[in-house]
């Protein structure tokens, strides 16, 4: 590998001076990637000396990577270790994030990919034999979650470096062992930073009820949330709960006190934080997934016993939502979940992401906000009428992403293609655009 190829500003972790630990038992405690704050220090040689040829650092210098306490760390060798191409784990994040990529592919036998504002992009890397994988699977899990893994197939998982933090999935393919990594900004961006309509606000203001924050895989539902989290936090004195998994943005205590739980390492089911939560004074519950109909309903129940929760579902729609909420209950439960989902709702904010013409991203919004007759049109299932309102009810702060793209494609940040393509309704997309192009 030439010096080209390796990130200039990236040192490798040191290990600790510590005997070995014997494997944790595979219990919940350890099945769980604990938050893990790995000290990136950079070089500052002029020359930028290859880091192969490097001296190791005297005994008394190692950086150490410090670990939640109650998890084990790493077996000494094991965040140090190297792959076959002298590249590490940390080496290739710090690479990512310097360049803006928000997702990493690692897998064995492929290239190591980068996503790019949505799309893939192979790198100049080499293959990645299994040695190499699971070098690098032992800079961020323990010997006990590599067990796990290696029983389950699957580990969810989180870890924390001095720029970024990193979700992580791992998982068995055809080839061998994959892994994904998500990277996520340790900076929450506000409100005015994302260009997020004003509505965004009100709806923060609301002392109870039910907010859903939907989108598919990569949409910035996460990035929304954390911005209204954000906003709640700096303007009002309440007490806020997260149920996560695992925990993505971090938040700091400020006008309000925040307590964030994680699913597998502080709770064993987003149903039973959630049912517990009632019991902790909260102010305002967010549910990082709504998955199933327990969830669900109990978020339901919460909303409607004067709590404010917030949760994301994967729809694509803001009516969409409201109907596969409803899927979820049998057909005698749908009229009395129908009458609570419209009673307890206080908009539904189906969110996508689209590349502009400057090579960023932009959202562009489905947005429902729980009106009178909205009210009375969910209770009575005549969800085509809800779509109609949503496009002339901008008074209200509603949109549809239709409205939306249209928008972006007015101000210049986005193409008529780029338009056609993300709308959900190409038809309708392709008669606005011709009555303005």
């Amino acid at each position: 590998m030439t010096e080209s190829q390796r990130p200039a500003n990236s040192t490798p972790i040191s290990t600790r001076n510590i005997p070995p630990l014997p494997p944790p038992p595979a219990t919940l405690n350890t099945q769980r990637q604990a938050t893990q704050t790995l000290d990136m220090t950079q070089e500052k040689t002029a020359n930028h000396t290859a880091i192969n040829a490097a001296p190791p650092p005297p005994p008394d210098k190692v950086p150490v990577a410090s670990h939640r306490p109650g998890t084990p760390p790493p077996i000494p060798g094991s965040v140090r270790s190297k792959s076959s191409s002298g590249m590490t784990l940390a080496q290739l994040i710090k690479e990512a994030y310097d360049k803006g990529f928000s997702d990493i592919h690692l897998g064995v036998g492929e290239v190591p990919r980068f996503r790019n504002r949505g799309e893939m992009q192979a790198t100049e890397y080499p293959e990645t034999d299994k040695e190499t994988f699971m070098s690098w699977v032992r800079e961020v899990l323990t010997e006990g979650e590599i067990k796990h893994f290696e029983e389950n197939l699957e580990f969810d998982g989180a870890t924390q470096y001095d720029f970024a933090r990193v979700r992580i999935n791992i998982f068995d393919s055809l080839k061998g062992y994959a892994m994904v990594m998500r990277l996520i900004p340790l900076k929450i961006l506000t409100i005015d930073q994302l260009n997020l309509p004003p509505v965004f606000r009100d709806i923060c203001h609301y002392h109870k009820g039910l907010i859903l924050v939907t989108g598919p895989t990569g949409s910035g539902k996460s990035t929304t949330m954390a911005a209204m989290v954000d906003y709640i936090n700096k303007e009002m004195a309440k007490h806020i709960i997260t149920i996560e998994d695992p925990i993505e943005f971090v938040h700091k205590s400020q006008k309000s006190l925040i307590k964030q739980r994680e699913v597998g390492m502080h709770t064993r089911k987003f149903d039973n934080a959630l049912k517990a939560a009632l019991r902790e004074d909260p102010d305002l519950i967010l549910v990082g997934e709504m998955r199933d109909k327990e969830t669900v309903n109990t978020a339901l129940k919460a909303a409607q016993t004067g709590h404010l929760v917030m949760g994301t579902l994967h729809t694509n729609s803001a009516v969409k939502t409201i109907e596969r909420i409803l899927n979820l209950f049998s057909g005698e439960e749908q009229d009395a979940m129908r009458v609570a989902l419209a009673e307890s709702l206080v908009a539904v904010i189906a969110q996508g992401l689209c590349r502009t013409t400057d090579g960023k991203r932009a959202a562009f919004h489905d947005i429902l906000i729980n009106t009178d007759a909205v009210k009375d049109w969910v209770k009575d299932g005549k969800y085509d009428e809800i779509t109609e309102l949503m496009k002339q009810a901008g008074f209200d702060g509603m949109i549809t992403m239709n409205q939306s793209l249209l928008n972006l494609y007015q101000e210049g940040r986005i193409t008529e293609e780029t338009a056609l393509e993300m709308s959900p309704t190409p038809n309708e997309m392709a008669q606005f655009l011709r009555g303005r192009v």
